[in-house]
């Protein structure tokens, strides 16, 4: 299953190396802890001057004890990471699965499917169900994306409690009236009905990944220690390194905190953060497909904006 689409490369062309560092700010996590990477700098100069001001003697441990906290708060961060990074990961190899399955459910019924008002009656069906899908996965409303392709029965879809399951069962339906009509033999209902469990299956998956968040006593417990640790360095810091404590803090902040950022947004890849899944540009992949099926001029890919796929 290939995880690029023609048409659709959802790493987007990259920014110089300057715009990246100065002026590329859109997907990093560096405006969310902001607060905390200046917080906890000021908070280290006033440890130090507190430290010099009041001779303060904290013995010969120095910071050897923030080194062994360190390890063991970088590996529970690093299990986090990973377990945030392979939800979004097995979320786009979901993704790119249904493009597969659209296509290969748009190949199978122009062949099998000689009436072309239930030949694009039903691939329309299909793109509805990829808007639907992106609407129930990230919480929005998509049912203006689907009535472009289904009219007004994106109306009474948009009512029920799972509307891209509906779709679904009313691809099976006009499958099963072809079947009893006798336009498609049974060999034919067996694979278009393949094709439509193969999809059901990927919104399955979507749906487990949604609802499954990881635990939240990871979260608390890792930003609990990150809080500790930083409060507690300057203090270790302050005698050897003097008034380079305020910039180790805040780069011990950054690194902690961004990659704890960065985990929240990986969480829940179906978001619109822009580290998340480009969903719009991957419904846009399947509107594609399933017009160049039918023989129509299909729409044009979304851009990126400023590097970045919606």
């Amino acid at each position: 299953m290939p995880v690029r689409e023609r048409g659709f490369d959802d790493r987007s062309p990259a920014p110089g190396i300057l715009a990246s560092v100065l002026h590329h700010a859109r997907g990093s996590v560096v405006p969310r802890i902001l607060p905390q990477i200046f917080g906890f700098g000021v908070y280290g100069a006033l440890v130090v001057l507190a430290v010099g001001a009041l001779k303060l003697d904290f013995g010969n441990a120095g910071p050897a004890p923030f080194a062994l906290l360190g390890v063991a708060l970088s590996i529970y961060l690093g299990f986090r990471n990973n377990a945030a990074y392979d939800r979004w990961w097995e979320a786009r190899k979901l993704w790119g699965q249904l493009v597969f399955d659209i296509r290969n459910l748009a190949r199978a019924s122009t062949g099998l499917i000689e009436d072309r008002i239930e030949l694009r009656g039903m691939l329309m069906e299909a793109i509805a169900f990829c808007h639907f899908l992106r609407g129930l996965l990230r919480r929005v409303d998509a049912t203006s994306d689907a009535r472009a392709f289904i009219g007004e029965e994106a109306e009474s879809a948009a009512k029920l409690a799972n509307p891209p399951d509906a779709m679904v069962r009313r691809m099976g339906e006009r499958a099963a009236a072809l079947y009893r009509a006798g336009p498609i033999d049974v060999m034919g209902y067996r694979i278009l009905d393949e094709r439509l469990s193969q999809i059901a299956a990927a919104q399955a998956g979507c749906e487990r990944i949604m609802g499954t968040p990881l635990p939240f006593a990871y979260t608390l417990l890792l930003q609990r220690t990150a809080y500790i640790f930083c409060l507690l360095l300057p203090f270790g810091l302050a005698s050897t390194a003097g008034w380079a404590t305020p910039l180790f803090t805040a780069l011990i902040a950054y690194t902690f905190f961004g990659l704890d950022a960065l985990s929240e947004e990986l969480e829940d890849p179906f978001g619109t953060e822009a580290n998340n899944l480009a969903l719009d540009g991957l419904c846009r992949v399947c509107e594609i497909s399933v017009f160049e099926a039918l023989g129509q001029a299909p729409p044009k890919m979304i851009p990126a904006e400023k590097y970045y796929f919606s």
